[in-house]
């Protein structure tokens, strides 16, 4: 079974947020909330990068371990998907999340929050696969019938990998062969593991080192 992981290639991103419209148009996600965002890197310094963040759906992911509902759960292709009847909306996710994933719609007077909301992968919730009620609580499930996250697939310079973890590190690996910088990966070492040895960069936590390639093995 295929590891789902995603990668974002800071040399093609052009800030252009299409893939955040992509995400909101195919999920109709409540207002307020930002599934996926397009974030830049050292900001105002010359080499400056952007990239796509949203949940990376993390091998040893923080937010199910901090959950005191367990409302988090994980599927046979390792997307990280949780059920909103069990969330309490206490926040401690969001605490955890070294991503800034986990998204709370405020309801009610006081800015009470709503039910945890965050990227599916596109794959959808617990309930039955392309129902209505799915829809409503957890978006479109794109998965379920074969297709990749809308995001990625809307990525006009293709920056946004997402897939099958061993295919989506080969496209990247060879990309940075073939232009022969840009080895960065922003994320991988944080959510999947890090098989490289140098360290990481002045970029910040999580980026891999230009020799550590992006292993696409089972995490």
């Amino acid at each position: 079974m295929a590891r789902m992981k995603f990668i974002c290639d800071a040399e093609r991103c052009i800030e252009c947020n299409g893939c955040v419209t992509a995400c909101k148009n195919e999920n109709e996600v409540p207002w307020g909330v930002n599934r996926r965002r397009v974030v830049t890197l050292n900001d105002g310094v010359p080499g400056e990068k952007s990239i796509s963040v949203a949940c990376m759906h993390c091998s040893d992911a923080p937010c199910m371990a901090v959950c005191p509902v367990n409302c988090f759960y994980r599927t046979e292709e390792g997307v990280v998907l949780h059920d909103k009847d069990v969330c309490i909306g206490c926040g401690y996710c969001s605490y955890a999340c070294p991503f800034g994933a986990p998204q709370f719609p405020s309801k009610g007077t006081f800015g009470v929050r709503g039910k945890m909301d965050k990227c599916t992968f596109c794959a959808g919730g617990p309930e039955k696969n392309g129902s209505q009620a799915e829809f409503e609580k957890y978006g479109r499930n794109r998965l379920a019938e074969g297709k990749l996250p809308a995001c990625a697939e809307m990525c006009s310079t293709k920056a946004l990998l997402a897939g099958d973890g061993d295919m989506v590190a080969d496209i990247f690996r060879t990309r940075v062969v073939a232009r022969g910088k840009g080895a960065e990966v922003w994320g991988w070492g944080t959510a999947y593991g890090n098989s490289g040895t140098a360290t990481p960069p002045a970029g910040g936590a999580g980026t891999s080192a230009p020799n550590a390639q992006p292993s696409g093995g089972k995490s």
